[in-house]
Formats: C-alpha cells, structure tokens, sequence
C-alpha cells in the first residue's frame, strides 16, 4: 500500500494531520468557493421542489445541473492537483512519486467514469 493510500485510512486514535495542498492559486480558490456556494442554494432549491411535491423531471433537470456544477469544481481541484502537489510529489522521485502515481490512478478512476 503506498503511503498517500494509508495516510488516508488512519485509524481515529492516529490521525495525522490534515495533509495541505502546496500550491492553490487565490483567484481560483475563490471561484471555487463561489461555485460551492451556488451549489449549496441549488441542493436546497432541489429539497424544496421535493418537499413541494414538484414534477419528477423539472427535479431531476435540477439535480443534473448540480452535479455538472459539482464536476466543474471538481475539474478545477484536478487542474491545481496536477499543477502543484502532483509536480512536486513526482519531481522528488522515489517512493513520493511511486505513490503519488497511485493517487492519481485513483483519482481518475474514482471521478471519471
């Protein structure tokens, strides 16, 4: 098992530290957030048209465009991953970058199927 791997699955009694990103550039950070912010009202517009008893389609129109949303700020953390942990990480070479090839399989794997 790589390191990135079991770093993340530390039992409770362990835990380390939150690992931090090396780089993150501030503009989009801050469009990132923005984007999560108008995700959070379109969940809650979702949560209000099932509590209204709204039309099952206009509900699941909503919930598609939440999630492209969701992608977008995803495509977005993959972008800054690649451009500075994953830069660094594999620079360093040896063991770092063994596992961070690893984390990035599963990265891909994960949220692009």
């Amino acid at each position: 098992m790589s390191k990135v791997k079991a770093a993340t699955k530390t039992p409770a009694k362990m835990e380390t530290a939150p690992r931090k990103a090396v780089g993150v550039d501030s503009d989009i950070k801050t469009a990132n957030l923005a984007r999560l912010r108008r995700i959070e009202g379109q969940v809650r517009g979702v949560q209000k048209m099932v509590e209204d008893d709204r039309y099952c389609a206009d509900i699941l129109h909503q919930i598609a465009a939440a999630q492209e949303a969701l992608r977008a700020v995803g495509r977005e953390l993959i972008r800054n991953h690649l451009k500075h942990c994953s830069t660094q990480a594999i620079r360093a070479g040896g063991e770092e970058a063994a596992a961070m090839y690893d984390e990035l399989v599963e990265l891909f794997d994960r949220n692009y199927r």
